[in-house]
């Protein structure tokens, strides 16, 4: 409905000026694409509005500037060429002018009161709700639990060195059998989360108070009987925007440092149920964006020289060193994905939806999902079974009825390749009885990284708007990421947002429509797979695939290494697929076991742990 409205006075010049600075600023970062949040992009800060302009257009809006008193037409005008919108006329502008004031900026200043005083975006979700699933259907089957593998009889190591490497499925048998108790893995786990978390830089917080509280609850119920499941006792870390009351949950920040949220993310309580032990909040990027914090730069344990890349670094970096047998991390846009690659650990990034996010510091609501690091597929899956489900503080997920992983029949799987797969990887699941044909996904949306880039950036900047009003970016750890995604992401027209979702919407029909076959093999950090899976929001299982030797080593050799991996993809509600087919070549191989050489790089490595 339209309201009549008669001719208003200009608004004071100071307002104009004001206007146009706002369309000055938005010149300076009218790229049309940000890079992968996988690594820096540049020397921080953002460049001179005359290098990014040109003479120019400086000297033009100069001029606008110095007329007195400036038309506010003349300010608009100049603002929406940044929209892709210079197309009004001046009797058009007037009257948006009049608008924006009259209507716009109060109902905008009135919804920020309601739901962005708070920073994160854990309260008033968006009802805007995505739903990854292609079935249509609205009611799930019942969701019964996997049935785990039965292990052979588990000899306690000698060493701690050995009983930290080993998977969750040996060391809940020996919490089982009574050959170890809780409290002494938590021990272990943490002796290695002080010694290695510095040298890392991958370590927020240990929570020994609450680690040894909790292994003494699981030996206690062992002791009386009471066996809660394969994590019963097992310690594990925490990416630090999750949640724990008691505790600090930076979200890697220097801003939020000192925040304790009391609340139970959904994530956690369904661990601590499940009667694992948490002795660690790990680091995240700061505000979930790449692997720079407020206390550093987390780093790789195969090659301590080189960074873990992504928002999930600590998860990533702990399980790898053996500080943790799991850790839970998220993705947004790769930050599963490409740190899991980097320091070769086994990890999932599940179908979107699948994990409730209640607690969890929200990116965007139709792109962030929670996700295990682990040791084996195995493992993953355990976790995975451990976790998932629906919550009401989260409107986005769903009660997924998946089939058990340790019951897929892969030989009547048809499993397509891409060229960037690894082909031993290939080769081993032909041998298993899989049957592997080349494979392509075809599309036609060219727009995909921007549509994500728009979808990823609005959304965030919708849960930090107060952050930035406040002038809390400048104190950003990294000033080339999200401080200039979010001043770009303040321009972006709410219709144009909703094209790139209709856009979005194209380009999952026509995924959907690709995807001829169970599961495809290929490279689990191409930047275009990685916005395109993460828009359509299908799993995929990162498994460590080789090594080769890093560049430019040491005379005499070393043993730091580049990790190989490469990831198996499954259409969304799917993921017993991929962790079928993970757990199939695991079963041949033998690369996810390796140990990374903190302690022993090599006789002439100028590097020191």
């Amino acid at each position: 409905m339209r309201l009549p409205h008669g001719h208003r006075p200009l608004p004071p010049p100071q307002c104009l000026h004001l206007l146009l600075f706002t369309a000055l600023c938005f010149a300076v970062l009218k790229t049309a694409a940000a890079p992968p949040r996988t690594g820096s992009t540049g020397e921080g800060g953002i460049a001179s509005v005359t290098q990014t302009m040109g003479t120019e257009d400086v000297s033009s809006a100069k001029d606008v500037l110095k007329q007195e008193p400036v038309s506010g037409v003349i300010a608009l005008k100049e603002s929406m060429k940044y929209f892709d919108a210079d197309f009004f006329n001046d009797t058009k502008l007037r009257e948006m002018e009049d608008g924006a004031k009259e209507f716009n900026v109060p109902a905008f200043r009135e919804n920020r009161k309601l739901v962005a005083l708070e920073n994160g975006g854990l309260h008033n979700p968006s009802v805007l709700v995505f739903k990854s699933s292609w079935s249509g259907k609205t009611k799930a089957k019942e969701n019964k639990r996997f049935e785990y593998p039965h292990t052979s009889t588990v000899h306690r190591p000698s060493n701690d060195e050995d009983t930290a490497f080993m998977s969750i499925v040996e060391l809940g048998e020996l919490i089982r059998t009574k050959k170890i108790t809780s409290r002494e893995l938590t021990d272990v786990f943490l002796r290695r989360l002080k010694r290695y978390g510095t040298v890392l830089e991958s370590v927020i917080t240990c929570t020994d108070d609450l680690a040894y509280w909790q292994a003494k609850e699981a030996d206690d119920l062992l002791e009386q009987g009471k066996y809660l499941g394969p994590l019963h006792g097992i310690p594990y870390g925490l990416k630090d925007i999750i949640a724990v009351p008691q505790y600090n949950t930076t979200w890697g920040s220097e801003t939020f440092k000192n925040q304790v949220i009391d609340m139970e993310a959904f994530v956690y309580k369904r661990l601590k149920s499940a009667g694992a032990v948490l002795v660690a909040k790990l680091v995240t990027g700061s505000l979930a964006y790449d692997d720079i914090w407020f206390g550093g730069r987390t780093r790789n344990p195969w090659n301590i020289e080189e960074f873990s890349t992504g928002s999930s670094a600590g998860p990533a970096a702990s399980t790898s060193a053996g500080m943790v047998p799991f850790a839970i991390g998220s993705e947004t846009a790769g930050s599963i994905t490409y740190p899991a690659a980097r320091c070769g650990v086994t990890a999932l990034r599940p179908t979107f939806g699948t994990v409730a996010r209640t607690g969890v510091m929200s990116i965007s609501e139709s792109l962030d999902k929670l996700g295990p690091f682990c040791r084996s597929a195995v493992d993953c899956a355990i976790v995975l079974d451990a976790i998932r489900g629906t919550d009401a503080g989260d409107p986005s997920s769903r009660e997924i009825s998946l089939e058990d992983p340790f019951h897929v029949d892969i030989t009547k799987l048809t499993v397509g390749y891409l060229d960037s797969a690894e082909m031993e990887v290939v080769n081993a699941l032909s041998a298993k009885g899989a049957k592997l044909v080349p494979f392509k996904l075809n599309y036609t949306v060219e727009s995909v990284q921007s549509i994500l880039n728009i979808t990823m950036d609005v959304d965030m900047l919708a849960h930090f708007d107060n952050w930035q009003r406040e002038g809390n970016d400048d104190a950003y750890e990294a000033q080339d990421q999200w401080p200039v995604e979010l001043r770009r992401a303040r321009l972006i027209p709410a219709v144009d947002y909703i094209q790139a979702q209709r856009a979005r919407g194209r380009l999952i029909r026509e995924v959907q429509e690709s995807f001829t076959v169970d599961a495809f093999i290929g490279n689990v950090t191409d930047w275009e797979l990685v916005c395109v899976g993460n828009l359509v929001g299908m799993p995929v299982m990162v498994v460590p695939t080789g090594f080769k030797s890093i560049e430019h080593p040491p005379k005499g050799g070393e043993r730091r290494r580049t990790t190989v991996t490469t990831g198996i993809y499954a259409p969304p509600d799917h993921d017993h697929i991929a962790l079928a087919l993970a757990m199939a070549y695991q079963s041949v191989s033998n690369h996810h076991k390796q140990r990374p050489p903190l302690d022993d790089l090599g006789p002439n490595d100028k590097i020191h742990t």
